[in-house]
């Protein structure tokens, strides 16, 4: 197992045996030389070469178990050599000088003297006699020792292990650039592991030497080191779990599983491993042995000793520690289960309905109710309130900014679409020519770029922002119904004293997620709030690289122009006048249109239409009526959604808040609010009639069309007038057939009949530019008939 041995000429079986002094390794550990011997590790320095790291802890450890089955056989032989026979023996021994080897029964010598004395040595046998006094004979302290020594070799094996993890696993892996590997999955924080066990190892090595007070320096380097421990191992703990999820996953790849195992055998063929696993659980269990060594050091220290409560001390500090981790994992797996935005259809929401579900929520909604009531007090915690409102704001900052961000993109986008510099001009130099140039300069260059920029460092990083509190929003969402779970199982428990196990799990749930958003909300609102302000400085900084760009290449475009070097107000100067030119142009230009095309043909009233304005003159009076200039989309609450055209009436001159821009009208049905801006006063034509006469709202369907009779009894009367409407064409419309025509938006029309021949309303036959056929009615619009003095675009 050792051909060093063999090569050295060595015999390793007991100290004695190899020349090396009994005492030395008693008391001070094998190494150290005394008097004229040699000890073991200094000639090994000088006729063997060094052996590799993991073969030299295997040795160390089976000369660990010599020295203690040695010292055994020391303590026994020791204990028997007080007695007055072995003295008288040993007395003999030296005046005679008879040293023969001691047989059982023969009663020559004490075999505790044979085990230390050499032939005819009389300084032997003071160095035995020494050695009888400075031995520990104390079974108890010599396993102390024992345990100190695991401690500091398990500890060194393990960061060596960890650096082969490391060192040469990992960077392996990296070399292969394999994409499928998680790396950081795998091995997590690894290296900020190593980094404080080597630190911490070398306290350990530190500690030799100092006698009694090594346990004291080790309790306080376990104290030192606690909290490290538990921010490094928690982390490590809490993803352990997904890397072997990782493991075997790939275990499932057999072109994954190969390139693992040929990593393995080509970095530490030595240790036989198999699978990654092998290393992977080396911190977990480190961090887990701690305590263990701890109470096996404390066990064998008398509680006299002054070293007993600082061990003590450490070995709960270390418990606790583990608590700590595993409290913590827990939470994180809690938080694992609830932070996942589940986007389920109805179906599935239904699916998942039971009566067990239906009662949770039952209760959860019935407890909120007495919250927002008052009957029941809700459960407050101040520190939690500002942490969520502060989340909150950082949520609605992120994605207001996300909806302005996206909207910002869509305009740029629509600027990239036009490319007037594309389009022949016959115009070869001068003014044009410049902007063509700087046009297609910017189309083609500075804006795609700055888009691409901006999607890059700022839409980007906003959408992930986003996708980020995705997580902490579920958990705020999720730590609400457990507080109305909490709250309700509290309560029952103060009445009847004790709740089942499954309650007793959920209100470890609420504690567990309302701890877990306590401790990690401050620093991921902190990040967060970096982060936005990060992209709102890159955005900035990209506005204003654009500007300049832009400016750049335009001062190069302006120094070519006529005016190029113009002083600058005579160059607005010039601005003024071509405006001014512009203006007046555009203006005869459309007095002469106004002036040459005719006025469009008039329509008279439909019955609906007619019944409907009569409807509103009654009840409001003619001066109350207005008419809508375009459409209306209403988008808020009691908003009205109208056509071009429409008659309405007016009922207040303001919404409810005082807000003019707003009007409460009457659309001959539903009322509602619509925006003042595109209402005018409508004004009816009067009937060229030289009397004024009366008509009753309910006339019988056999009356005609615009002649009205008196009533026969009093009812509720009103003045007669002969509105002109126009049909027009609301939308665009293709004739599909030869029994259809075509029409323009906005084309007037001839309505012959409101129905086609099966009498069915859908249809109407019209006459547009004198050709007749049918149209979908609801393409058609009826429009009052403006002035015919003249006429204007439609607004």
């Amino acid at each position: 197992m050792f051909p060093e041995k063999e090569r050295a000429g060595i015999s390793w079986d007991f100290p004695q045996q190899r020349g090396e002094c009994v005492t030395c390794c008693a008391t001070q550990g094998p190494g150290t030389a005394y008097r004229g011997h040699q000890c073991i590790r200094q000639r090994r320095q000088q006729l063997c070469p060094p052996l590799p790291p993991s073969q030299w802890l295997l040795e160390q450890l089976l000369l660990s178990q010599k020295h203690l089955l040695f010292q055994l056989c020391r303590t026994a032989l020791c204990i028997s050599d007080r007695t007055p026979e072995c003295q008288a023996r040993r007395q003999r021994s030296r005046q005679g000088g008879n040293n023969w080897p001691w047989q059982p029964g023969a009663g020559v010598e004490c075999p505790a003297e044979m085990a230390s004395a050499e032939p005819d040595s009389e300084e032997a046998a003071e160095a035995e006699e020494a050695t009888y006094e400075v031995m520990p004979c104390d079974r108890t302290e010599l396993s102390q020792r024992l345990a100190v020594e695991e401690l500091i070799t398990t500890e060194a094996s393990y960061v060596h292990n960890m650096q082969l993890c490391v060192s040469d696993i990992r960077a392996h892996l990296q070399k292969k650039q394999l994409p499928e590997l998680d790396l950081e999955g795998l091995f997590s924080n690894t290296d900020d592991i190593l980094h404080v066990s080597r630190r911490f190892l070398k306290g350990l090595e530190a500690t030799a030497g100092r006698g009694q007070e090594q346990l004291l320096c080790i309790s306080t380097l376990f104290q030192e080191f606690k909290e490290e421990m538990e921010t490094v191992y928690k982390i490590y703990c809490a993803s352990y779990d997904q890397a072997l999820q990782l493991v075997e996953s790939y275990r499932r790849e057999p072109r994954l599983q190969e390139e693992i195992l040929d990593t393995l055998n080509a970095t530490v063929p030595h240790t036989g491993a198999s699978d990654l696993s092998f290393f992977l659980v080396m911190p977990v269990q480190r961090v887990t042995k701690y305590p263990l060594l701890l109470g096996k050091i404390l066990e064998n220290t008398p509680s006299s000793a002054s070293a007993h409560s600082a061990l003590q001390a450490a070995a709960r500090a270390m418990a606790q520690v583990n608590a700590n981790i595993n409290e913590y994992k827990r939470r994180r797996e809690v938080a694992t289960k609830y932070n996942k935005a589940e986007h389920l259809t109805l179906r599935d929401r239904l699916a998942r309905l039971n009566t067990h579900s239906i009662a949770k929520k039952t209760t959860r909604l019935s407890r909120l109710l007495m919250h927002e009531a008052g009957i029941v007090a809700k459960t407050e915690d101040k520190e939690y309130d500002d942490l969520e409102e502060r989340f909150q704001c950082v949520a609605s900052s992120v994605a207001t900014l996300k909806e302005n961000v996206e909207s910002y993109l869509g305009h740029l986008e629509a600027l990239l679409l036009p490319t007037p510099h594309r389009c022949e001009l016959q115009m070869d130099e001068g003014p044009a020519l410049q902007h063509r140039r700087l046009s297609e300069l910017l189309q083609s260059t500075v804006f795609p770029e700055f888009k691409q920029r901006v999607h890059r460092l700022v839409w980007q990083p906003l959408c992930s922002l986003s996708d980020m509190l995705e997580g902490p929003q579920q958990l705020v969402k999720k730590r609400l119904d457990k507080l109305l779970d909490y709250e309700e199982i509290q309560e029952r428990k103060s009445e009847m004293g004790s709740v089942s196990y499954d309650e007793e799990a959920a209100m470890s749930t609420y504690l567990a997620i309302n701890d877990l958003l306590l401790a990690e909300l401050p620093r991921f609102n902190q990040l967060a709030v970096q982060l936005l302000g990060q992209i709102l400085r890159s955005f900035s900084a990209l506005q204003l690289d654009l500007a300049a760009q832009v400016l750049h290449q335009a001062q190069k475009e302006l120094e070519q122009l006529p005016h190029g070097h113009m002083p600058l107000p005579s160059f607005w100067k010039v601005v003024e006048d071509s405006l001014q030119h512009s203006g007046a142009q555009l203006r005869a230009f459309c007095q002469a249109f106004e002036t040459v095309t005719p006025s469009p043909g008039t329509q008279p009233l439909t019955p609906a239409e007619e019944r409907k304005v009569l409807s509103l003159v009654s009840k409001h009076g003619p001066d109350k009526l207005y008419q809508v200039t375009s459409n209306i989309s209403g988008s808020r609450d009691l908003d009205l959604t109208l056509l071009r055209g429409q008659i309405v009436a007016l009922l207040q001159s303001a919404d409810t808040k005082g807000n003019t821009s707003r009007w409460l009208v009457d659309a001959g049905g539903p009322r509602g609010f619509v925006p003042a801006a595109k209402l005018r006063p409508y004004s009816p034509v009067q009937a060229q009639q030289p009397g004024m006469h009366l008509l009753p709202l309910d006339s019988g369907t056999e009356r005609r069309r615009h002649s009205y009779a008196s009533p026969e009894a009093p009812r509720p009367q009103v003045a007669t007038f002969t509105p002109t409407f126009q049909v027009v064409a609301g939308f665009s419309f293709a004739a599909r057939s030869p029994q259809e025509v075509t029409l323009q938006a906005g084309q007037p029309v001839l309505v012959l009949e409101p129905h086609d021949k099966k009498g069915s309303t859908e249809w109407s036959l019209v006459e547009v530019n004198g050709q007749r056929g049918y149209v979908p009615s609801s393409y058609l619009v009826t429009v009052p008939v403006q002035d015919p003095a003249g006429w204007s675009l439609p607004v």
